[in-house]
């Protein structure tokens, strides 16, 4: 039986996030910044991150794993490459500060990277991707995670989820591809668990290593299963390794041996198609890609959509209709606040 959900006007959920960071210890703006990171999230409907995460970011910081005071800090700079210490500052707000630096690395050099070490959990990476893409920037981001998942053929969680975002701007909008290497993210998965539903497909392992639809069991065994089999299993370890070479910190076995998940690593790369030699053309070579892409022929009742297509529909009706919130969440939200 799901559970009970209420809709929240996106207004209401931007105040209230906000006067909670203020009330531990956010200053006035990077409260207003962090609100309306985790706000935007909920509208998109990736509620993983946004609403449903909410309390697990201030139960982080009432533990001093985030430090709502830090400034992250420039370690070197070669060219249009850059490696920054996040000093353990909220993760949202050190990966809007990486992808500005990326972007403005980009216009100088065509291309910019910010590897980022000693950060928090950056919530939703897709935001990050939008961020860049509305500002007409082809973007390429990872993070790195604690070990989430196992390596193909191994039963024991020495890989992260690393998740993988990809964006470029389309039209007055953008292409969004944001991915975590299991076939659901653990945030997922704890929806999905608190909803008492049952997966579309499998995406893990029980107890007895059994591939399973059950949220539950997966999150218990600690077995989610890699997109692509071994594929995404090899794919997350080379992110991880990148992360960690890039920005010059931990990897997920280190990331794993301590008391929570944080001091991640990520790498945040922009493009400038303007500095392209085909930049009049790159607009109408995207129209004619996912026009043709949109003319694939449907399974039975199911609609073609490009990454983050979903998205822009999920937000028009969540700002329309209210955010719809399980209602044990938002009580816990509210406690917050008191």
């Amino acid at each position: 039986m799901m559970r009970p959900t209420i809709t929240i006007p996106s207004t209401e959920m931007l105040q209230l996030f906000n006067a909670i960071l203020i009330k531990h210890g956010f200053s006035i703006d990077k409260a207003m910044v962090c609100a309306e990171l985790f706000t935007n999230n909920s509208i998109d409907g990736v509620y993983t991150h946004g609403v449903n995460r909410f309390p697990r970011f201030i139960e982080y910081i009432r533990k001093g794993y985030i430090n709502v005071h830090a400034e992250p800090a420039l370690k070197h700079q070669m060219g249009g490459v850059q490696q920054w210490d996040g000093r353990l500052g909220p993760g949202p707000l050190n990966a809007i500060h990486a992808t500005n630096n990326a972007m403005q690395l980009a216009r100088q050099h065509g291309i910019g990277c910010v590897a980022l070490a000693n950060t928090n959990h950056w919530m939703r990476g897709g935001s990050y991707g939008w961020q860049a893409a509305k500002a007409g920037f082809v973007f390429i981001g990872w993070t790195n995670t604690t070990g989430l998942m196992p390596a193909w053929g191994a039963v024991d969680s020495r890989l992260g989820n690393n998740p993988l975002v990809m964006a470029l701007p389309y039209e007055k909008e953008a292409i969004v591809l944001d991915m975590a290497m299991s076939q659901y993210s653990f945030g997922a998965l704890e929806q999905a668990a608190m909803k008492k539903e049952q997966l579309p497909v499998y995406g893990g392992f029980d107890a007895n290593g059994q591939l399973t639809t059950d949220p539950g069991a997966i999150r218990e065994s600690r077995r989610p299963l890699p997109i692509g089999y071994w594929k995404g299993a090899g794919l997350s370890l080379l992110l991880d390794i990148l992360a960690a070479v890039l920005s010059g910190g931990l990897s997920v076995h280190e990331i794993a041996q301590q008391q929570s998940e944080m001091a991640v690593s990520q790498v945040f790369i922009a493009i400038d198609t303007n500095k392209l030699g085909n930049q009049s053309a790159i607009a109408e070579v995207v129209k004619r890609i996912i026009t043709d892409y949109h003319q694939s022929t449907p399974d039975g009742n199911k609609t073609i959509s490009f990454p983050g297509e979903r998205v822009l529909q999920t937000r028009q009706t969540n700002l329309i209709k209210g955010i719809p919130v399980l209602k044990g969440v938002w009580e816990k939200i509210i406690d917050l606040s008191s």
